[in-house]
């Protein structure tokens, strides 16, 4: 039998300038790994000792929790710097006589952007879900760039993430997105993200949003025609622009008809090139046209946290508060060390474990909730607390279990019509 092949554990390091001692990096992250020091997942060094001055941050994938020895994991190296620029909007001109309109029909960034750094670490879902979507996105860009057959093996390079609202789609995509222009950097000098602006592309003239269609995606294919261009192209709520058209009646709704079929067309002539990827997200996907469902390659449901997910993301936003010091510094555990305890029921110390296990009782009530919403009950907790000069965190996770009994208690409120104190 053969040599186990050794697992890989991708390093990604932001410098601060092009020129920079390679070597000398590697020769640090070899150091720091074999220290004896426990990382965990998606570990960062922050301005790491004597490369102040050339890099940024470094940061291990979640393989690193895994780590052993350099003989049994091969450290993969992505050295890259961070655009400071935003988005530029990409303005297009109603064709017209009647109007002289100016449509924002998409945002354009370069990546990898500020705007995206740390994105993808913040987005918390059930273990394994976002490095499936990425090896499903590589996957697809070595078929094309090896120019695998499509006729045998068919590839569109077409992404739909769906589910319900406020369960990260859209920012999942701009992370898939960022993390490709880190990862593919050796076979792209460049990489683009382009988010289609849905809504905007419907003209209030007759028969303009199909030509719009096609003006935006002509320039999508000026950028793509540079082999060295990785292009991302982002379409939120993809129903606005793919609607079902065997849904579509009447004498009306015809220019939906048009837009539909120059989206369809557009997307066939693009995805012949093989340094493009499309990302669609949807909340609505009973109203897709059917013939953009079967273009998709990948079709993943994004559904609301899990209990182990709300647990991670309620941890992630005190360990945020803790490192600003608005709460205490305090050991609390992630959420797989758990099981190694027996469960509490009436909690009122303050030792690691039971901190721990009164988290644990908030996120499982806490089901059903949305990632969007889930972020902003830690923000509510503390307005709770505003007036103490120090946050310990046990009155925290009270604050917060206060936080989101009313945050329940008032969305009851606002579906069945009812008044709270006078008010809607």
């Amino acid at each position: 039998m053969g040599d186990k092949k050794a697992m890989k554990c991708h390093v990604e390091v932001a410098v601060l300038k092009k020129n920079v001692d390679l070597q000398k990096i590697q020769s640090f992250v070899e150091r720091f790994v074999t220290s004896g020091v426990k990382l965990k997942s998606n570990a960062i060094i922050q301005k790491p000792d004597g490369l102040e001055d050339c890099v940024e941050f470094i940061q291990f994938d979640d393989n690193i929790k895994y780590f052993k020895s350099l003989n049994e994991t091969q450290l993969v190296y992505h050295f890259y710097k961070i655009n400071e620029r935003g988005a530029e909007i990409e303005i297009l001109e109603s064709d017209s006589n009647e109007s002289n309109d100016e449509v924002p029909a998409s945002n354009h960034w370069l990546l990898p952007s500020r705007d995206f750094t740390g994105l993808w670490e913040s987005l918390i879902y059930e273990e394994g879900l976002k490095e499936n979507i990425l090896k499903y996105v590589e996957t697809s860009l070595l078929f094309s760039q090896r120019k695998v057959n499509p006729n045998i093996i068919s590839c569109n390079r077409i992404i739909l993430l769906h589910g319900p609202p406020g369960t990260g789609k859209t920012s999942l995509c701009k992370a898939v997105a960022q993390k490709l222009s880190i990862r593919m950097s050796q076979n792209f000098k460049y990489t683009h993200l382009v988010e289609i602006n849905s809504h905007s592309l419907f003209s209030k003239w007759f028969s303009e949003s199909g030509k719009l269609v096609m003006k935006l995606f002509s320039r999508i294919r000026e950028i793509v025609e540079h082999p060295q261009s990785l292009v991302c192209v982002l379409i939120d709520e993809v129903e606005s622009i793919a609607y079902a058209r065997s849904s579509v009646s009447g004498d009306e709704p015809r220019d939906a008809l048009r837009v539909v079929n120059a989206v369809l067309t557009q997307l066939d002539q693009i995805r012949k090139y093989p340094n493009v990827l499309i990302l669609t997200t949807s909340n609505l996907t009973a109203t897709i046209d059917c013939a953009f469902i079967d273009r998709a390659d990948i079709k993943i449901f994004i559904d609301f946290p899990t209990t182990r997910a709300i647990y991670e993301i309620y941890l992630s936003a005190i360990h945020e508060l803790m490192r600003v010091q608005i709460i205490q510094n305090q050991s609390i555990l992630v959420y797989d060390s758990l099981d190694n305890f027996e469960r509490i029921d009436d909690i009122s110390d303050c030792t690691e474990h039971e901190l721990s296990m009164k988290l644990l009782k908030i996120a499982e009530q806490s089901i059903g909730l949305s990632g969007r919403t889930l972020r902003k009950i830690p923000f509510l907790a503390h307005s709770l607390l505003v007036e103490n000069d120090v946050i310990v965190l046990n009155d925290f996770l009270n604050a917060l279990k206060l936080s989101l009994q009313n945050h329940l208690k008032d969305t009851k409120a606002l579906s069945t019509g009812t008044q709270v104190n006078g008010y809607l």
